[in-house]
């Protein structure tokens, strides 16, 4: 009886050259400009949310002042004039 062969591994492919430095670092300063777009344009969103939110938390805090002081006209109607 014969012994098979030898399992060799399988040769890696050769490694490609580095990419220069300078691609890398353009690539990565465009990602990070994206990110930082994207960042602000939450933050602004998260700002004007508040603003919006606070305003309305203070229109519901007038008219149950004014219902709790028992007046019956806490939301004036606006007449368009003539």
């Amino acid at each position: 009886m014969s012994q098979p062969p030898p399992q060799t591994l399988p040769k890696s492919p050769p490694k490609s050259p580095p990419k220069p430095p300078h691609d890398d670092e353009e690539e990565s300063d465009a990602d990070r400009r994206r990110a930082n777009i994207i960042i602000l344009a939450v933050v602004a969103l998260l700002i004007v949310g508040g603003i919006w939110l606070v305003n309305a938390l203070i229109d519901a805090r007038k008219a149950e002042e004014c219902m709790e002081s028992g007046r019956h006209n806490c939301n004036p109607i606006e007449v368009p004039a003539r």
